[in-house]
C-alpha cells in the first residue's frame, strides 16, 4: 500500500499576532506529507528551486518521505507571504511569486505509479486531471481544493471531481459550489457531482463527514494558544489520507477515524509557526491529543 502527494512546495512569510518568520517551509505538499508520514511512507511530487533548504530536504528524509518525484529546477522556489489579523481567522496575503512552479509538470515515476491511495493537494485541476491519466491502478483518490479554482478553473474542476472518492473542501468553498448554507444539503449537492465521501472542513469548528445517509461531526481542539493557522487544512487531510493507507479500510467507522487524526494532527499545526509544530511528535503526543478528542466527544 502506498500514498502518493501531488501539490505545492513554497518558502513562506508569515506574520501573525504572535509573531513573523521568513523562508520558512510551506506549500501543500510540505504540510500534508509531514502529516501524513506519521502513519504511512508518502512518495512526493514536486518542483523546488536551487534554493531550497538542505535543511528541508533532511526533514522530509528524517520522516522517510519518498522523493524520488521531487525535481530540482534552475531558478528560485515558490513563494507566498501572509499577514493574519488579531482573529486569525482574516488573511492577507502580501505576495505570491510562482518562480519555477508557474511551469511545474507533474510526472509521476513508475514507482508511483500503482499507488493504493492519492492525495491531489491544492494546485491547478488541470495538474490534478494529468495527475490521473498517469496512474495505472485503481487507487482511492483523495481532492482537496480551494475557491481560486472555483472561480478560475470552473469547468476542469468539475470534471475533475467526478473523478475522485472523496472531496475535502471548507465551509465557505462548499457553498460556493453548491449555492447552499445548509452543510447537508451542500453535501448531498457534492456527493451528486461524483464523490462517495465528503468532508467540510469548518476551522476552529471542527470537521463534517458525509457517506451516503451517514454523518459524523468532530469538533474542534480548545487550544491555549494558536499562533499561526497556516496549512491546518493541508495537515488535516495529509493525516487523513495517511491513517487510511495504513489502516488499508474503507469503512465509514474507519474512515471517522481518519477524520479524528487529521483533526489531531490539525491541533499541533497550529500551535506554532510553518510546519514546526508536525515536526518529531511522539506517539505518546498523538495518542493524547487523541484522547482529548474522545474524551471532548463523549456524552
Amino acid at each position: 500500500m502506498s500514498l502518493v502527494i501531488v501539490g505545492s512546495l513554497a518558502l513562506d512569510t508569515i506574520e501573525a499576532p504572535a509573531g513573523s518568520v521568513s523562508d520558512v517551509p510551506g506549500g501543500s505538499t510540505s504540510y500534508c506529507s509531514l502529516a501524513a508520514s506519521y502513519f504511512t511512507n508518502p512518495h512526493i511530487v514536486g518542483v523546488v528551486g536551487e534554493d531550497f533548504p538542505d535543511s528541508v530536504i533532511a526533514l522530509f528524509k528524517d520522516h522517510h518521505i519518498n522523493l524520488e518525484g521531487l525535481v530540482v529546477e534552475p531558478g528560485k522556489t515558490f513563494r507566498w507571504g501572509g499577514r493574519y489579523a488579531k482573529n486569525l481567522d482574516d488573511r492577507t496575503t502580501l505576495f505570491t511569486d510562482l518562480n519555477v512552479f508557474e511551469t511545474f509538470d507533474p510526472i509521476l515515476p513508475e514507482t508511483y505509479r500503482n499507488a493504493s491511495h492519492v492525495l491531489l493537494a491544492n494546485i491547478h485541476p488541470g495538474l490534478q486531471h494529468k495527475v490521473l491519466d498517469q496512474l495505472e491502478s485503481e487507487a482511492f483518490i483523495v481532492l482537496d481544493t480551494m475557491n481560486l479554482w472555483i472561480e478560475t478553473a470552473g469547468d476542469e474542476l468539475m470534471t475533475l471531481i467526478k473523478r475522485v472518492n472523496m472531496l475535502v473542501i471548507n465551509d465557505e468553498e462548499a457553498r460556493m459550489l453548491t449555492g447552499e448554507r445548509n452543510y447537508g444539503k451542500a453535501a448531498q449537492k457534492l456527493k451528486e457531482m461524483g464523490p462517495e465521501w465528503i468532508v467540510i472542513k469548518k476551522g476552529q469548528h471542527g470537521a463534517l463527514l458525509f457517506h451516503e445517509n451517514q454523518v459524523f461531526t468532530v469538533p474542534g481542539l480548545i487550544l491555549d494558544e494558536v499562533r499561526d493557522p497556516t496549512g491546518a487544512g493541508d495537515t488535516f487531510v495529509g493525516a487523513l489520507i495517511g491513517y487510511l493507507t495504513q489502516s488499508r479500510d474503507h469503512s465509514f467507522d474507519n474512515i471517522k477515524l481518519a477524520v479524528v487524526f487529521g483533526s489531531v494532527l490539525a491541533s499541533f499545526c497550529v500551535v506554532d509557526f510553518s510546519v514546526d509544530g508536525i515536526t518529531y511528535l511522539e506517539k505518546a503526543d498523538l495518542d493524547e491529543r487523541y484522547d482529548e478528542f474522545v474524551i471532548m466527544s463523549q456524552f
